[in-house]
């Protein structure tokens, strides 16, 4: 309550005179909160803006700003600033809206019509050839082999250790250990980009404005330099919403071609485009899995649970279709045994 009501004063301190209702927009995974600011002045009673609530001693705003503005000038619909305080740990934004591509696509009557999906699905590679295509090295961190690896860790210390309680043994250990060195190979040999990390339907918004660009960008502060093909991972195997997957290898070739038309650095030869993407969906999946497993045991979210079982049914696919990775295959086996047994759904 106490910094709700700083923000209060501090919206009257940018809007004096002007009488406003402050109301939760939404959350995420770290320690930032979103609230949605309704004006009621006159003329602008429609007009809604978003503060960006940050404590300092949790979360530093200045990455966003950063990664916002190199997205703002490659043509990215993302938040305008309207304001800041940093000290405080506050930004109030423009608003993109209420909708998520995942509210939009999984309604609760069922999914929408495949054409109406195609059409999201068009502006957000769209949307994303131009990010990849403003891509310089040197203006994000890097998603170098310490960092993918630090992601990938977090399979055997959270998934593995603390939700399955699973004391691997020195050959299993052996076999994540080489599995890793063969993932990160493919990876790392990969073209490099801007990486917004979390490119999928909870993360776009639908954007009903005339004259405005779908979808609206959000959650992208974490931003990297890295692999050409994460964000497609990250849209095509959603760990929120699920497509066959003819739609998703129709959708990733139209994104091959643009691409390619855009001079983007992709592989020539589809099949080889199509494997980095592959392997590194088995990076982001064992990541995934171990993040989802941390936010309950560490945070108490329980909310991500359920969608452990799609993300594993991605992993499997994918081990399942290259030799090279069947001991990690056989491996899972053994763990989605486990899991059945102590009542998690692998």
């Amino acid at each position: 309550m106490q910094r709700q009501q700083q923000i209060e004063n501090w919206l009257r301190q940018i809007h004096p005179g002007t009488n406003f209702s402050l109301t939760p927009a939404s959350a995420d995974a770290s320690f930032r909160r979103y609230f949605r600011v309704q004006y009621d002045r006159a003329g602008t009673a429609s007009r809604t803006h978003v503060v960006m609530d940050a404590p300092p001693e949790r979360e530093d705003c200045r990455p966003w700003l950063a990664v916002q503005g190199l997205l703002q000038d490659a043509g990215v619909h993302v938040p305008e600033v309207l304001a800041q305080d940093l000290e405080r740990g506050f930004l109030l934004l423009s608003d993109l809206g209420r909708v998520s591509y995942l509210a939009a696509l999984k309604p609760q009557s069922g999914q929408v019509a495949p054409q109406q999906a195609h059409a999201l699905y068009m502006d957000a590679v769209a949307a994303l050839v131009r990010l990849q295509s403003a891509s310089r090295p040197g203006k994000l961190p890097e998603y170098d082999r310490t960092l993918l690896q630090r992601e990938l860790d977090l399979f055997p210390d959270w998934y593995v250790a603390k939700h399955l309680d699973v004391r691997l043994t020195d050959a299993q250990r052996e076999v994540v250990s080489q599995a890793f060195e063969r993932i990160l190979a493919v990876n790392l040999a990969e073209p490099q980009v801007f990486v917004h990390r979390d490119y999928h339907s909870r993360n776009l918004m639908l954007i009903a404005e005339a004259g405005r660009v779908n979808p609206g960008v959000i959650d992208f502060q974490d931003a990297v330099y890295g692999p050409l093909s994460y964000d497609l991972v990250s849209l095509l195997k959603d760990a929120y919403i699920e497509w066959e997957e003819e739609q998703t290898l129709d959708w990733l070739i139209r994104y091959w071609e643009q691409a390619r038309r855009a001079g983007l650095p992709v592989r020539d030869d589809f099949g080889e485009f199509h494997r980095d993407y592959e392997w590194m969906g088995v990076q982001r999946h064992l990541k995934v899995l171990g993040i989802f497993a941390r936010l309950f045991h560490r945070d108490g979210k329980d909310g991500y649970l359920k969608d452990m079982p799609l993300v594993a049914k991605y992993l499997r696919q994918a081990c399942n279709r290259y030799r090279e990775l069947g001991p990690l295959l056989k491996l899972l086996d053994t763990l989605e045994n486990r899991a059945v047994q102590v009542g998690y759904s692998f």
